[in-house]
């Protein structure tokens, strides 16, 4: 059972979905960087702890961003996949990345970044469009 908001006002109830240091940077793993598994996101560099990621996924499931399915190769693990309502998020990070490589230094790739920046919605729908498909297909390890 979750709490209710502290208003309806869109910002502060995105922010209560996404104003931790974590949850954004999940679905920028899963959308950008391919990354669908427990371990995947433990070894991303950003140094979130196991159990901060634990609560983190299982947010997200709740609030119907990600799915969780068990591996199709290993019943013992499970896959994360974002959900069409995770991929409606593309413009949001997209815009993010963007803002962030005009003006500051970054790591992202800067074949990505150009990609963006040369078509900001172009990009943001086929993350949109690769998402549906991967939620009609079998699930992926």
């Amino acid at each position: 059972m979750t709490s209710p908001p502290r208003s309806l006002c869109p910002i502060a109830l995105a922010l209560d979905l996404f104003g931790d240091a974590w949850s954004l940077l999940i679905v920028r793993d899963l959308m950008f960087k391919g990354i669908c598994s427990f371990n995947g996101f433990l070894a991303a560099g950003e140094g979130i702890a196991t159990n901060v990621l634990t609560d983190r996924l299982v947010k997200l499931e709740q609030a119907g961003i990600i799915t969780k399915a068990r591996d199709g190769q290993d019943r013992r693990r499970f896959v994360y996949r974002l959900t069409a309502k995770g991929a409606e998020l593309a413009p949001v990070l997209v815009s993010m990345v963007l803002w962030s490589a005009k003006h500051t230094p970054t790591d992202a790739p800067r074949d990505m970044v150009a990609a963006m920046a040369a078509n900001p919605q172009g990009f943001a729908m086929q993350v949109i469009r690769r998402v549906a498909a991967d939620e009609a297909g079998p699930a992926r390890g």
